[in-house]
């Protein structure tokens, strides 16, 4: 067992707009393995963006990021890091629309070099896992909502990461899919033992987090508790 958190955030600062605007203003986070951390706060306080950091997706201007025993500050291939060791669910999904179901969650696999056969068959294998073996060959146009998200589930975890990002994966369904999608995201972290990072707006779907941290202009409260810490085993 390890006594590393899998995210560590120090200090971090991150603005915009040759720094007119300030996203993150000395931002703490302390993510344990295993653990489903719910982040809230009002519009504009800087959610979105720290995923975003976390994910590698950008740089902040100061401060360590730590996930998954790697300093973001010193990693040579981002790529490969995001590849590997982070599985990012958006609000709307990002599926490709001329790719069928099977073909987007294959899209991650590319960067590891994963065979052909290899591919599709876990591709397969993780649609059936998020119950979509039958849309398989289906557009994002021809699913529903919750389907799409379903599938871009699936696609986040395509190379077995050990951290699932959702930012706001319910905000855009109705009360029944965005339960549907919930009760996955949570099921997938038991199983898999994942450490997941859930921003949401919907005090409900907090509710279902271990801890809850609340950000304001930049900076998140100390996580409060809301269940046993969930550790993972090595």
């Amino acid at each position: 067992m390890s006594d590393a958190p899998m995210i560590e955030c120090l200090d971090v600062v991150k603005t915009y707009e040759d720094g007119r605007i300030r996203a993150l203003a000395g931002m703490n986070l302390v993510v344990e393995p295993g653990e489903l951390v719910a982040v809230m706060g009002p519009s504009g306080c800087g959610k979105s963006t720290l995923l975003h950091l976390v994910a590698a997706l950008d740089r902040p201007d100061s401060g360590i990021i730590r996930v998954a025993h790697h300093d973001l500050a010193h990693e040579r291939n981002l790529d490969h890091y995001r590849a590997r060791h982070v599985g990012i669910v958006f609000q709307l999904h990002n599926l490709l629309p001329t790719l069928t179901a099977v073909e987007n969650v294959q899209v991650p696999m590319f960067e590891l070099g994963v065979g052909p056969r290899e591919r599709r068959a876990r591709a397969r294998r993780l649609l059936e896992l998020v119950e979509l073996s039958e849309r398989e060959r289906s557009r994002p146009a021809q699913l529903s909502g919750g389907e799409r998200q379903r599938v871009a589930i699936a696609r986040a975890l395509a190379n077995g990461p050990s951290v699932l990002l959702a930012d706001e994966p319910t905000g855009s369904l109705d009360s029944k899919a965005g339960g549907t999608i919930l009760d996955l995201l949570v099921r997938l972290r038991d199983e898999r033992e994942a450490t997941l990072v859930l921003v949401t707006h919907d005090a409900n779907v907090a509710g279902r987090a271990d801890r809850i941290a609340h950000m304001l202009d930049g900076r998140a409260s100390e996580p409060v508790s809301l269940a046993p810490t969930r550790v993972a085993v090595s």
